[in-house]
């Protein structure tokens, strides 16, 4: 069985968090380091695949989760799962979910939430439903708030709200991200650099904690939103010729 590493904040210099690991020297992982950093003192969990197997689980307490999602403070909420390459399709998804459970298990948990996607950016509904994972709520573009409980306890709900907090960005482009993402410093980047080539107004907006996030964020993903005039556009990054597509320019 090849080896589960378990990073910690004494370890994350060492062991990098998967994403971004030829660029140790750029601001964007810089930035998700010090984020870990801060999140393993909320109780982050974060493990990788060893034996040059490709995959990692990042995990921490439902209440202080950086996605947009309430009442789930008995639960152990995944924020990403990626198995990837060759790695797919050898167990290694079951193997890294059986360790978010244990852990969510030891301390007390009475289970775990995901929020899954069928598009870009977060692992497919199928996959967690293969494993015993119910969908509690739904929300567009292809959002699924799933859970599997240990023990009864209160449903986990999105924030919802998205189109008020969308409309409150105001005109122009506005791009909202946190650092838990270390690739979305350059999505900012080509949307600022469309903005303008275009003669558009643009705000970078870096939300600082899980509390702003579900206040402000205009999707259930909560770590990256593109905002036009008040209309959310994208909820994960895109390339120039993407954006250009659907842009209003």
């Amino acid at each position: 069985m090849t080896e589960i590493i378990t990073v910690t904040a004494d370890t994350v210099q060492k062991h990098g968090f998967f994403c971004k690991m030829s660029a140790r020297k750029t601001h964007a992982w810089q930035a998700k380091r010090d984020w870990l950093l801060a999140r393993f003192e909320e109780g982050l969990e974060l493990r990788l695949l060893g034996d040059s197997a490709r995959g990692f689980v990042e995990y921490m307490p439902g209440d202080k989760a950086w996605r947009s999602v309430e009442d789930a403070g008995d639960l152990m909420l995944i924020h990403c799962l990626w198995v990837v390459g060759k790695s797919k399709g050898q167990g290694f998804a079951r193997a890294l979910l059986d360790e978010v459970e244990r852990t969510a298990g030891d301390k007390g948990y009475n289970g775990v939430a995901v929020l899954a996607s069928t598009g870009n950016w977060l692992a497919r509904p199928e996959v967690f439903a293969h494993f015993g994972y119910d969908v509690v709520e739904t929300a567009d573009p292809g959002f699924c708030l799933m859970v599997r409980r240990f023990a009864p306890g209160p449903t986990p709900r999105l924030s919802g709200g998205w189109d008020e907090k969308a409309s409150a960005c105001g005109p122009g482009l506005t791009v909202l991200r946190t650092a838990q993402c270390p690739y979305l410093e350059d999505a900012a980047a080509i949307v600022g650099k469309v903005a303008q080539e275009s003669g558009l107004a643009f705000r970078d907006v870096v939300i600082d904690s899980a509390h702003a996030l579900r206040a402000r964020m205009p999707t259930p993903y909560g770590t990256y939103a593109l905002v036009q005039d008040g209309r959310l556009v994208a909820h994960h990054y895109l390339l120039e010729k993407q954006l250009r597509q659907v842009l209003d320019l």
